[in-house]
């Protein structure tokens, strides 16, 4: 092997390592091709993978439709006024870079970038019916939680006690732990500033619009009910990517 082939296989496989073990690309240069076999979430809100009637009774569709076509909508909407005035080529950057480098742009940026990929990751965490934990899935949520009862606790916990509007998050962090934690407003675990980063693989919208419509301020019943609706196989999908 000549020294040019060699030196890009190193390239290749550190640039790997860096992204899987869910490493800031404050780091990095740009979204290596290990990082592309996570989905990107784009800057355009695509449409709802059911429709809103689908999640009832745990979610009804007058809070879905809400949800999806205004609350989400306008953070859409608002993202890209902030990339055209900031001239932010969305064209060669992804979602997810931005996010990454976060402190580099304004407070218009961070919160409609993180409020439109909060949310349209939110949507694919969510199915009509239920879904079993996959096994791999499973057998890494005991290793790191010691039982998935134990996880669904914390995470539990982690929603309802984040005071204010914010997320709970299951996070795969940089030495490849499944991690719970939580975010307030419209942060996630991919931005440079969060207190735990890493890849987001499970979130839940614990803003009031999520929920007030039919729970009124009874967030834990919010909470204990959208375990019912929760897309077991895009959790497992994604720690699989990301090299669970």
């Amino acid at each position: 092997m000549n020294v040019n082939s060699s030196r890009r296989s190193f390239l290749k496989n550190t640039s790997t390592l860096c992204i899987t073990t869910g490493l800031g690309l404050a780091m990095l240069p740009a979204v290596t091709n290990a990082a592309r076999r996570l989905p990107l979430i784009g800057y355009t809100q695509k449409k709802l993978p059911y429709n809103y009637k689908a999640l009832e009774p745990f979610i009804d569709a007058a809070t879905m439709e809400i949800h999806y076509s205004k609350h989400a909508a306008a953070y859409a909407k608002n993202l890209a006024d902030a990339c055209a005035a900031e001239k932010i080529d969305t064209s060669k950057l992804s979602l997810e870079d931005l996010l990454k480098n976060i402190t580099n742009y304004s407070a218009k940026v961070r919160n409609n970038g993180g409020g439109h990929y909060n949310h349209e990751f939110f949507w694919q965490c969510m199915q009509e019916g239920t879904t079993n934990l996959p096994v791999k899935l499973a057998n890494a949520i005991t290793q790191s939680f010691g039982s998935f009862e134990a996880f669904k606790t914390q995470f539990t916990d982690a929603g309802k006690n984040r005071f204010g509007s914010g997320w709970a998050w299951l996070v795969q962090t940089e030495n490849q732990k499944l991690v719970v934690c939580s975010t307030p407003n419209q942060d996630n675990p991919l931005m440079n500033i969060a207190e735990v980063k890493g890849i987001p693989l499970l979130g839940l919208d614990i803003w009031e619009h999520a929920y007030y419509l039919k729970y009124q301020n009874k967030r834990a019943d919010y909470i204990a009910n959208w375990w019912n609706i929760v897309n077991w196989n895009f959790v497992a999908e994604r720690g699989n990517m990301a090299g669970i």
